[in-house]
């Protein structure tokens, strides 16, 4: 009869111990870098589906922070989810006749998306396809990827030219929002 004696499957569960505690942080950081990009990647495919509705529809189109997915948040970061409409009135927030072309739904809790003060709260395209305020100026900005603190430093940013054409860059935060 084949088998293993005891000592053997001992040795070959221990090895096992150290081969998973080698490759289960690696492989966490792997994940958690997926997702960093997987977020980022799809908020620039909103940028880029409402810069060019803007264009093909000769209007103005945003984006803007939805908790919803119905109306615009005026409160907290772009990681509650976002909504992408047809904004008719170019005001920068969503009303009842004002057709939504795009849901977003919420990140994974620890997952925060925030951007700096021009794109804070919205971020509208007209239809050469630049990005401007509802004021009329134009519209840049830089919106941050991140892992709450306490996890890795890994993030991104998605920085948004006045042209409307993003670019994503990775980098390193000490803390979440840097």
């Amino acid at each position: 009869m084949c088998g293993f004696t005891l000592v053997e499957l001992v040795v070959v569960m221990a090895i096992a111990a150290v081969l998973a505690a080698v490759g289960v942080p690696s492989w966490r950081a792997f994940s958690e870098k997926l997702q960093l990009t997987g977020v980022s990647d799809a908020f620039v495919a909103s940028l880029h589906l409402a810069r060019s509705e803007a264009i093909k529809r000769h209007d103005r189109v945003a984006l803007c922070k939805s908790a919803d997915g119905v109306f615009c948040a005026s409160a907290g970061g772009w990681d509650q989810g976002w909504i992408i409409f047809h904004d008719r009135n170019n005001n920068g927030r969503r009303e009842e006749p004002e057709q939504i072309l795009r849901r977003q739904q919420s990140l994974p809790a620890a997952l925060r998306l925030s951007g700096n003060l021009t794109v804070a709260r919205y971020v509208s395209f007209v239809p050469t396809g630049a990005t401007k305020l509802v004021g009329g100026g134009f519209q840049a900005g830089t919106l941050t990827v991140c892992w709450e603190s306490g996890r890795t430093a890994e993030a991104r940013q998605i920085i948004l030219n006045a042209t409307g054409r993003p670019r994503v860059r990775a980098f390193k935060a000490a803390n979440c929002g840097e």
